[in-house]
C-alpha cells in the first residue's frame, strides 16, 4: 500500500487532481470498453441464434422425410407377441402363428470332484463344424471354467456343487450354457483334444452318466398365412423378427396355439405431436428474434428517460431471416395455402398451429398433408443452412466480421491503456517537479524573512 502526500508545498488535493484529470484523458477508452462490452454481447446473442438455426436445420432435415410425421400405432392380439413400429411403418395387418420361441443351447456335466486329464483338455465344436480346443490350468471345475469362459466363444461356464461323494469328496458339475439364442449358436462339448475328435476317440460330454443336454439351442419360427397354399415359415436366431413388415419388429415370447393378429394403424395423435414439436422449434427461434430486437425504456439516475436497443434492433440481416422463415411456412403449397392445415403467420408475425384442425385435415386426406408438411420443413431446412453454414452462412459471415471489430477494438484498447500509462506518469512527474520547486521557494522566503527580521533597526534622533 503506497504512501501518498498530497500538497505539501502547494496544499493542493494532487491525487484526486490526477485522477480527475486522467478521468478526462481516459474517455476515448472508456468509450472503446464500453464499445466492446456492446460488440460482445451482440456477438454472444448471434451466436446463440446460429445454433439455433443449426439445431433446426438438423429437425427440418428430418421432418422433411415423407414418414415424419406418419406416425403409427400397433397392437397384437396375445401378450405372447409384441409389434414396434418405426418411421417406415404403414397401416396394414397380418396373422402369425408362433410355431417355436429361440432359446439358448445349455448342457450340463456329470457331478465329479475333478475334472479327467492332466491338464484337462475339451474342443468345442460348433454346428458348421469349427472347432475350438481349450486347455485349462488345472483339474478343477474351477480352473475349467476360468478357460472356457477367457476363450469368449459365446459360451459361458458356470460351476454348479453337486454335493459329496461316498468317501466325502466336494462334487461339482459344470454349465455350459450360449451367450446367444439360436440354432447356429448351439455346440458340442467332447474331452479331448480337436486330433482325438478327429480320430473319434474323444467322449462327448453329455454322453457321460449323470450328463444331460438342458436345452437345445433353436432359432425362433412363425407361420404366415397357416393353412393356405400360400403357408410360409420364418426362423430368426433370436424371438425379434426385425422388418416382419416394413417397419414393424415382431418379438415372440410363447408358442401360441392359434393365430395372433397384428394391426398397425394411423396415429393421427402422435402424427399431430409430431407436428407441433417441430413448429414450436419455430416459434422459439422467432420469438428469440423478437426478444433480441425490441427496445425497453428505463430511467437514469437523473430521473431522464433512457431508451435501450435490443441486440438485433435495426440489423438487417436479422431482419431479412425472420422475413425468410416466415415466408418458408406461410407460402402456398404446389399453389394452395396451408391454412387450411392449421398453419399460419398472425398479423403480428407469429406462428399459429391449430392442432384439431391439423388433426382433421390428416385424416381427411393424408397424402397431402404430409407432402405439405415436408415441404413446409424443407423450406425451412434451406433458409437455416444460408444462414447458419459454419463456412459461408450469412450469419456465420456477420459473427466472423463482430468478432474481427471485437480484437480491432482490443488492439485500440490496449494502444489507449499503454498511452494513458505514460500520461500519468508525466502527470505525476509535473507535478512532483511543482511541489519541489514551491518548497524551494518557500525555503527562500522564509530565509529572506528571517533576514530581514533580523537587521538593525534606525531611529531618526530629534532635535531638541
Amino acid at each position: 500500500m503506497g504512501i501518498s502526500l498530497d500538497g505539501l508545498a502547494s496544499g493542493l488535493d494532487t491525487t484526486e487532481l490526477l485522477a480527475k484529470l486522467m478521468s478526462v484523458e481516459a474517455a476515448p477508452r472508456t468509450l472503446l470498453v464500453q464499445s466492446k462490452a456492446k460488440a460482445n454481447t451482440v456477438v454472444t446473442d448471434l451466436q446463440t441464434l446460429n445454433s439455433r438455426l443449426a439445431a433446426l436445420l438438423e429437425q427440418a432435415n428430418a421432418a422433411a422425410k415423407p414418414q415424419a410425421i406418419a406416425k403409427t400405432v400397433a397392437t397384437s392380439s396375445s401378450a405372447s407377441v409384441t409389434v414396434t413400429t418405426g418411421a417406415e411403418a404403414t397401416p396394414g395387418g397380418i396373422d402369425l402363428t408362433v410355431a417355436r420361441v429361440a432359446s439358448a443351447h445349455v448342457m450340463v456335466s456329470a457331478a465329479m470332484p475333478s475334472w479327467p486329464g492332466v491338464p484337462p483338455v475339451l474342443t468345442i465344436v460348433r454346428p458348421d463344424g469349427s472347432r475350438t480346443q481349450i486347455v485349462a490350468s488345472g483339474d478343477s471345475t474351477e480352473d475349467v471354467a476360468r478357460a472356457v469362459n477367457a476363450a469368449e466363444l459365446g459360451i459361458r461356464a458356470t460351476r454348479v456343487q453337486a454335493g459329496a461323494d461316498a468317501g466325502g469328496a466336494a462334487l461339482s458339475r459344470l454349465q455350459f450354457a450360449s451367450t446367444e439364442t439360436g440354432a447356429d449358436a448351439s455346440f458340442r462339448v467332447f474331452l479331448g483334444t480337436e486330433a482325438d475328435v478327429d480320430a473319434g476317440t474323444a467322449a462327448e460330454l453329455t454322453d457321460q452318466p449323470g450328463a444331460a443336454l438342458l436345452r437345445q439351442g433353436a432359432d425362433a419360427e412363425v407361420v404366415l398365412f397357416a393353412g393356405t397354399p400360400a403357408e410360409q415359415r420364418l426362423t430368426n436366431a433370436s424371438n425379434t423378427f426385425t422388418g416382419l413388415l416394413p417397419g414393424v419388429d415382431v418379438t415372440v415370447s410363447a408358442v401360441t396355439a392359434s393365430p395372433v393378429s397384428i394391426d398397425v394403424a394411423a396415429d393421427p395423435k402422435a402424427s399431430t405431436a409430431a407436428a407441433s414439436a417441430f413448429l414450436d422449434r419455430i416459434e422459439d427461434l422467432l420469438a428469440f428474434i423478437d426478444q433480441k430486437s425490441a427496445t425497453s425504456k428505463t430511467t437514469d439516475a437523473s430521473g431522464n428517460a433512457v431508451t435501450a436497443l435490443g441486440s438485433f434492433t435495426s440489423d438487417a440481416n436479422i431482419r431479412t431471416l425472420r422475413q425468410a422463415i416466415a415466408s418458408a411456412v406461410q407460402s402456398p403449397v404446389d399453389g394452395a395455402s396451408i391454412a387450411p392445415l392449421g398453419i399460419s403467420i398472425s398479423k403480428t408475425g407469429q406462428l399459429e398451429f391449430d392442432a384439431d384442425r391439423f388433426a382433421a385435415a390428416l385424416a381427411d386426406d393424408p397424402a397431402r398433408v404430409r407432402d405439405a408438411f415436408a415441404t413446409v420443413a424443407t423450406r425451412i431446412g434451406e433458409v437455416a443452412d444460408r444462414y447458419s453454414d459454419r463456412y459461408d452462412g450469412l450469419l456465420t459471415r456477420q459473427i466472423q466480421g463482430r468478432q474481427a471489430t471485437i480484437a480491432d477494438l482490443d488492439r485500440q484498447i490496449e494502444s489507449w491503456t499503454s498511452r494513458l500509462a505514460q500520461r500519468e506518469a508525466t502527470l505525476k512527474r509535473t507535478y512532483a517537479a511543482l511541489e519541489v520547486a514551491l518548497s524551494s521557494m518557500n525555503s527562500q522566503s522564509s530565509f529572506l524573512a528571517s533576514q530581514l527580521a533580523n537587521l538593525p533597526t534606525w531611529t531618526p534622533k530629534t532635535e531638541k
